[in-house]
C-alpha cells in the first residue's frame, strides 16, 4: 500500500503506544499536517461507569482526533479500530476466545480509507513487533505488506537496551525502515541508576536514530530533549 505514514511499535505492551500516538497527533497538527490514526486490532475490554464497553486505547486516539479537527459523527471509533475483541490477549487469541477470527481484508480496507482524509498516517501497532495479529501474521509482517517505517517505543528503564536492540534487529533483518527510537518513561523515575545513560548506550550499537527520552506524564511533544536539543520531528518524518 502506497500509504504516508508511520507504525508506532512498542518493544513490549505496555510501553506507552497509544500515549506517544497521541502526542504525534497533536504535533502533527500543530506543524499543520492533517494526521490520521488506525488501530488495526485491540484486545482488552474495560467498562465505562455506565456499563458500556469501551478500550481505552481506541478513545484516547478518537480523542486527540476530535482535537484535531475530526469529526465523531463519521463513526471515528470504527474508523480508527475496526476490530476490538474483549480479552486483554494477543487479537488471534482473543477472537478464538468469542468464536471469531481477525479478518485481514478488514484490517487493509480499515488503512485504506485514511489516505483519503489526511496527508500523514500514523498506524499505532498491538503489544511488540512480534505480536500475531492474525492467525498467520505479526505486526512487522503488516508493516512489511503496508510498506510503513517505524518508530519504536521503549520503556526508558532497566531492561530497554536488550528488548531494543532486538526490536531493531528484528526489524532490520525484515528490510523494514527504522524512522527512530523513543524512550518513554512509564513511571516516575527513582533509584534506577540505568536511566541515564540508556539511549547512549542503544546508539552506541546500532546505526537507528534515537529520538531521545519521553519524561514521565510529558504532555507535549517538546518536552522530549537528546543531547539538550530539540526534536525536528518534520525533518525526522518527511
Amino acid at each position: 500500500m502506497n500509504v504516508p505514514g508511520l507504525l508506532i511499535v512498542g518493544t513490549d505492551t505496555g510501553v506507552g503506544k497509544t500515549y506517544v500516538t497521541a502526542l504525534l497527533i497533536r504535533e502533527l497538527r500543530r506543524l499543520g499536517i492533517r494526521v490520521g490514526a488506525y488501530k488495526p486490532a485491540c484486545s482488552g475490554r474495560e467498562m465505562t461507569d455506565r456499563g458500556e464497553p469501551c478500550w481505552p486505547d481506541v478513545d484516547v486516539l478518537v480523542k486527540a482526533l476530535e482535537e484535531a479537527g475530526f469529526d465523531r459523527c463519521v463513526a471515528l471509533g470504527d474508523r480508527v479500530c475496526p476490530q476490538r475483541f474483549a480479552a486483554a490477549a494477543a487479537p488471534p487469541v482473543a477472537a478464538r476466545l468469542e468464536g471469531r477470527h481477525v479478518d485481514r481484508h478488514t484490517l487493509d480496507e480499515g488503512l485504506k480509507y485514511w489516505p483519503t482524509v489526511s496527508e500523514f498516517v500514523l498506524v499505532e501497532g498491538i503489544g511488540g513487533l512480534l505480536c500475531p495479529v492474525t492467525e498467520t501474521e505479526t505486526i512487522a509482517d503488516l508493516a512489511v505488506a503496508w510498506d510503513l517505517p517505524l518508530l519504536i517505543v521503549a520503556r526508558a528503564g532497566l531492561g530497554t537496551i536488550n528488548h531494543t536492540l532486538l526490536t531493531i534487529e528484528g526489524a532490520q533483518q525484515r528490510g523494514l525502515t527504522v524512522k527512530g527510537v523513543l524512550l518513554n518513561e512509564t513511571e516516575p523515575v527513582t533509584d534506577d541508576l540505568s536511566a541515564p545513560f540508556n539511549a547512549t548506550e542503544i546508539a552506541r550499537h546500532t546505526n537507528a536514530s534515537i529520538w531521545g527520552v519521553l519524561p514521565y506524564q510529558a504532555n507535549d511533544w517538546s518536552f522530549i530533549r537528546l543531547h539538550g536539543e530539540a526534536i525536528n520531528l518534520r525533518h525526522l518524518l518527511m
